[in-house]
């Protein structure tokens, strides 16, 4: 099934570099020292981040901490609040490099979905585990529902539920398969026919889909925002603009940031996601992939209705390359995916590739819905997946003292799961994880990935190959 081989191509890139490794085991274990990798943020240019929330200053001074969080996306500020609510006593600071939500929170699809990404329409040998994993994910998504009455902050979630559209015949008779063990198991999702399908999205160019009703679309930095919100109402200290370079470990951390000020802290938070490896950890488990994504003008009504795209639910495609539109309650369209990019030793620059990525986003825009012919973006951007091999996630704690905290390796569904994780985190962190501990990302250990030059040299080949195959 075409989802299979999205969870293969980072399996695919790594077996390729681990075979070259495997005759240059020196030049492996060198190249970190070879290639240092550049610690770089680049502005949020999306639509999304006009939608910014009024910065915060920067830290000024040294200061102490119970717990320090480096990263201001959804983990960070989730764990904050979470931290705060669980232990009042305790001083939560919040490290942000740039503006909260300035990373993958604030570029990405918008999409809402249960489950984690390697368990998506993908039922493990463990089933009890598999439904237990989505009602967890469906239960947070109603704790998002409460947060725009909780914060005053609306993120615009709407939960109509989101579709898998199936591209082939294949396709669907593997959807049908899973849908039919899913319901056995009390997973409420559905299996839609190609008219059901035609009329929910408005184009006849898929086979079918498949539809889980408790998923859905939101506005991700109007999200941030509320986060932010909660996190500073709840007591935690916010600093924006404020990159950390160097955490030295310690039964108290000592974190250094850019402009010379410390904190010290004896727990520390790593929230940083696809950034996670500039501060030198996860350089062997996580990469970071360059993604994109472009929306339109607000569009006429008229033209929505020749669109035909009635039930305003988002949906992603089955191919290898996956797509994933959403519908904005402004009735802009957006559309993301297609061909990724990794850079060079995990680089975290824009993609020279940038252009025509867009431009194949709008030829498939227009392949979906021909009524579209000629249209432009009126913004595009691109943002960091954080992925792993097997495109699980991993929450947990590591270091010598066992005080650092971590949250990452979404492959796409953080929208969902990063809040979970700030939760678990919480517990995790005024060791209460106990309740946590039965789940597989728990302390998951994340599949080894190369070194450069391998690393780059496998992307390269089972990129270039997914290109050929779609």
């Amino acid at each position: 099934m075409a989802k299979s081989n999205r969870r293969s191509f980072l399996q695919t890139s790594a077996w390729a570099g681990a075979g070259v490794v495997t005759g240059a085991v020196a030049l492996n274990e060198l190249s970190p020292r070879i290639w240092h990798e550049e610690m770089r943020f680049e502005p949020n240019h999306s639509y999304w981040a006009q939608s910014h929330a009024p910065p915060n200053p920067p830290l000024a001074e040294d200061i102490e901490a119970d717990v320090a969080i480096i990263g201001g996306g959804f983990t960070g500020l989730s764990t904050a609040y979470f931290i705060r609510r669980n232990s009042p006593s305790k001083s939560v600071v919040v490290l942000e490099a740039m503006g909260c939500g300035n990373g993958a929170s604030g570029r990405n699809g918008a999409m809402l979905l249960n489950m984690t990404a390697d368990r998506y329409m993908n039922l493990s040998p463990d089933p009890a585990m598999d439904k237990k994993i989505y009602d967890l994910t469906s239960e947070n998504i109603r704790f998002l529902k409460s947060l725009p009455a909780a914060t005053g902050v609306d993120f615009e979630i709407d939960t109509n539920g989101s579709l898998q559209v199936s591209n082939t015949a294949s396709d669907v008779a593997d959807c049908k398969a899973y849908v039919e063990k899913a319901q056995i198991l009390g997973i409420p999702v559905e299996f839609w026919d190609k008219e059901q399908t035609a009329t929910a999205v408005g184009t006849r160019i898929y086979e079918g889909a498949f539809y889980d009703p408790n998923s859905g679309q939101l506005h991700p930095m109007k999200l941030v925002h509320a986060f932010k919100t909660i996190a500073e109402t709840s007591g935690a200290r916010i600093y924006e603009n404020t990159p950390v370079t160097r955490i030295e470990e310690g039964a108290a951390h000592r974190i250094s940031t850019q402009s010379g000020q410390t904190v010290r802290a004896k727990s520390l938070v790593l929230a940083t996601n696809a950034y996670t490896s500039q501060l030198g950890y996860f350089r062997n488990r996580i990469a970071p992939i360059h993604n994109y994504v472009g929306i339109t003008a607000p569009l006429p009504q008229a033209t929505l209705e020749q669109i035909g795209w009635r039930k305003r639910i988002p949906f992603s495609d089955s191919r290898t390359l996956v797509h994933y539109l959403g519908l904005t309650r402004d009735n802009r369209i957006h559309i993301g995916g297609g061909i990724s990019d990794y850079s060079f030793n995990d680089g975290m620059r824009d993609s020279p590739q940038s252009s025509s990525r867009f431009a194949k986003l709008q030829e498939e825009l227009v392949r979906i819905f021909p009524t579209l012919a000629g249209i432009s973006f009126e913004t595009t951007w691109s943002g960091l997946v954080d992925c792993s091999i097997d495109f699980s996630p991993s929450v947990g704690c590591t270091g010598k003292f066992k005080n650092i905290y971590y949250g990452l390796g979404y492959s796409g569904h953080g929208v969902n799961m990063t809040s979970l994780f700030g939760r678990i985190i919480a517990d995790l962190e005024r060791g209460a994880g106990d309740a946590w501990k039965d789940l597989p990302f728990v302390n998951h250990r994340l599949f080894y990935l190369p070194n450069e030059p391998f690393r780059w040299l496998g992307a390269q080949a089972s990129m270039a190959y997914y290109r050929m195959t779609k």
